[in-house]
């Protein structure tokens, strides 16, 4: 069928794959039965968090009370279950006291209480309790330098669990002996779920040694207190196979795929062919929008390896190592690669957003490219390569008015990109 606003087309492909992965779509089915005698405690970190909490609250059938923190913007009025905003990526005092406070409130529970923890994408930052010894300010440096190493996503959480109080299965043993339920929203590519969040509730295979080995190759300085912490058995987290763990479960409720499959079957409905390449890709983003921008023009030029007219979709988390002092975050730098690289080739268009409205740490969620933005943008004086190489895909897209400006979406499951090719 005809399509006389692409830019139309693909926001209505993005909302589609938000709607399919919400808390209110996904986590209702989840939910099990309220203990016989035992307390309900609803504890848990995320973006998605506190819509999460809002959802259990209106579809639970017995008595509850809970603590969620979730990012500054994003929370949600719950009446039951309270809910406290922290920052993120960078964590701060207010994420190390909801993190203080979800610890405490699980200790003293009975064999027979229930702890319904929710966690989605965000939850490391934002549950942000430092082992002992450790200060919140050496926490934020490692933090910051590791969001500007280019490192992956487990590589980050890796280090994290192992300089953490709360993470890398911690807070599940502190509920013991009570049973504990995990439902999680998904933002790493393949779903592991011990690497969610930092997985707070879930046993965890990697080691102080592998937390160490990922600082070193991203040489990153840490001090010597950090050092010690890391090369003695102190930073240890508990491993699978653990008893501890016996009476625990948990749940992936929504996920990249679900939010990809959603956007495939709107584009269908609507008479284009659509092709998923991955629910996972990582690797930096300037370098995917090339192979991005490749694979559009084979398909513009030759119809292959797909005809046209057809959208290609993608997902996963891609990585920016900054080089520059330029805004934007990894979606608004995959499609400024992908510009450079396309030139203005008629009848290829794009949207990238992060699937939480936020785009690393910036107010939009992520941008829209059309051919008509190579000359706009010589108009303007603007060089997508050299934008590029000051990691400025925020400045560019903005100039050019092709921001996409959603607002937090109170769920997560990571970068989605949609070329359009007619």
């Amino acid at each position: 069928m005809p399509i006389s606003s692409p830019r139309e087309f693909l926001n209505s492909l993005y909302q589609a794959a938000v709607d399919a992965v919400s808390a209110e779509k996904c986590l209702p089915a989840f939910l099990p039965e309220p203990p016989r005698h035992g307390r309900t405690i609803v504890i848990g970190a995320g973006k998605g968090a506190a819509a999460m909490a809002h959802t259990v609250e209106q579809h639970w059938k017995g008595e509850l009370s809970g603590l969620v923190v979730t990012r500054y913007g994003h929370g949600v009025a719950c009446k039951k279950i309270e809910v406290i905003e922290a920052a993120h990526p960078v964590p701060d005092i207010a994420g190390q006291q909801a993190a203080a406070r979800i610890l405490d409130l699980v200790q003293g529970l009975t064999k027979d209480d229930l702890v319904l923890c929710l966690i989605s994408g965000g939850g490391s930052a934002l549950l942000a309790l430092p082992a002992e010894g450790i200060t919140l300010e050496q926490k934020q440096a490692i933090n910051k330098a590791l969001l500007k190493s280019g490192a992956a996503i487990s590589e980050m959480n890796c280090v994290r669990k192992h300089l953490s109080a709360i993470k890398g299965g911690r807070l599940g043993l502190a509920c013991a002996p009570a049973r504990v339920i995990t439902l999680m929203i998904s933002d790493v590519p393949g779903d592991d779920a011990s690497i969610i969040a930092s997985g707070p509730t879930l046993p965890d295979d990697t080691t102080c040694a592998d937390a160490l080995a990922i600082l070193q190759k991203y040489a990153i300085a840490i001090p010597d207190n950090i050092a010690a912490h890391l090369q003695s058995r102190h930073g240890e987290t508990p491993k699978s196979g653990d008893p501890r763990f016996a009476r625990h479960e948990h749940h992936i409720i929504a996920t990249a795929q679900h939010a990809l499959d959603a956007a495939a079957y709107q584009a269908r409905t609507m008479g284009v062919a659509a092709h998923i390449l991955s629910d996972g890709i990582e690797g930096e983003a300037r370098d995917i929008g090339l192979m991005h921008a490749a694979l559009a023009l084979q398909v513009a030029r030759k119809s292959q390896p797909f005809p046209k007219p057809c959208v290609i979709l993608s997902g996963g988390e891609t990585t920016v190592t900054v080089r520059g002092n330029g805004r934007g975050g990894r979606n608004a730098e995959f499609l400024l690669s992908l510009a450079a690289t396309l030139n203005g080739h008629p009848g290829i268009y794009a949207l990238a957003c992060d699937t939480d409205g936020i785009d690393g740490s910036e107010d939009n969620a992520g941008a829209y490219y059309e051919p008509a933005s190579a000359q706009r943008a010589i108009a303007l004086n603007l060089s997508p390569k050299h934008m590029l190489e000051n990691n400025d895909g925020y400045g560019y897209f903005s100039a050019l008015g092709d921001l996409i400006v959603s607002g937090p979406t109170r769920t997560n499951v990571n970068d989605f990109r949609v070329i359009l090719v007619l």
